[in-house]
């Protein structure tokens, strides 16, 4: 394949309290092996060599599991592609002479930091307010000492999933964070070590949302859509069901 010639409008904005804008770039020869965080690190390079400010952006893992990649690609939270994130977003699904927009997460409750990095401590936050279970300390025991029914099982596997990117918010037109409390719930009330903060959890991770400011859910099913773990809105259902319990 050919090397593309794209233009980038990417949102530069110098912190929480600056007016941010979107500013253009050429990004010429781009590999279309490339992902696209490489392609970012190339225009970087550019703007370096320039004496320019480079674009600021998060990333860690880069192999679709930490979540930290958090931008929004011409509209679509992580880009286009099902199931992907954008460290894992390559760019040979773009076209030569393209014009790609990128944004951070646009959410109340995440902060901005720095042109696309955002702050999402709320939901470490949320987490803190619920999502953990009481166990005694010691040696681990046996697999197979607790049983948990197979359909519990994979239920619990398919919430846990969640990386918890962010990508749910941004893409959520009242900035819902249901997708991502949904799962970490529904993964801990599927199993037998979750019982003892059942009646508490949800009610404590909800109030917890809500302080934060995010949105309702009103059911539109874009989280679904975007999630880079295509985790269904079926936990959404869990979330209400156990706040209703509690």
């Amino acid at each position: 394949m050919s090397l593309l010639n794209l233009t980038l409008k990417v949102w530069r904005q110098k912190n929480n309290s600056s007016k941010g804008e979107l500013v253009t770039y050429n990004a010429p020869n781009i590999s279309p092996d490339m992902s696209f965080l490489e392609m970012l690190d190339i225009v970087n390079e550019k703007l370096i060599e320039e004496h320019k400010e480079p674009i600021a952006f998060e990333s860690d893992c880069r192999e679709g599991i930490c979540g930290a990649c958090s931008m929004v690609i011409n509209g679509i939270a992580h880009g286009k592609e099902r199931g992907t994130t954008a460290c894992q977003l390559h760019m040979r699904h773009f076209k030569d002479g393209e014009t790609i927009t990128i944004e951070p997460w646009r959410a109340k409750a995440f902060a901005p930091i720095k042109d696309l990095v955002v702050d999402r401590s709320a939901f470490d936050r949320i987490q803190q307010a619920g999502g953990f279970i009481s166990v005694n300390t010691g040696s681990a025991p046996d697999a197979h000492s607790i049983l948990v029914h197979k359909d519990d099982a994979e239920k619990a596997f398919d919430s846990a999933a969640c990386i918890g990117c962010g990508a749910c918010v941004a893409a959520c037109k009242n900035a819902s964070a249901m997708l991502f409390v949904g799962s970490k719930i529904s993964q801990l009330s599927h199993l037998p070590q979750g019982d003892p903060e059942r009646k508490s959890r949800a009610k404590s991770m909800i109030m917890q949302m809500d302080a934060e400011g995010f949105g309702s859910c009103t059911n539109t099913l874009e989280c679904e859509a975007v999630c880079p773990k295509e985790i269904s809105t079926r936990v959404i259902s869990e979330l209400n069901w156990e706040f209703m319990r509690s």
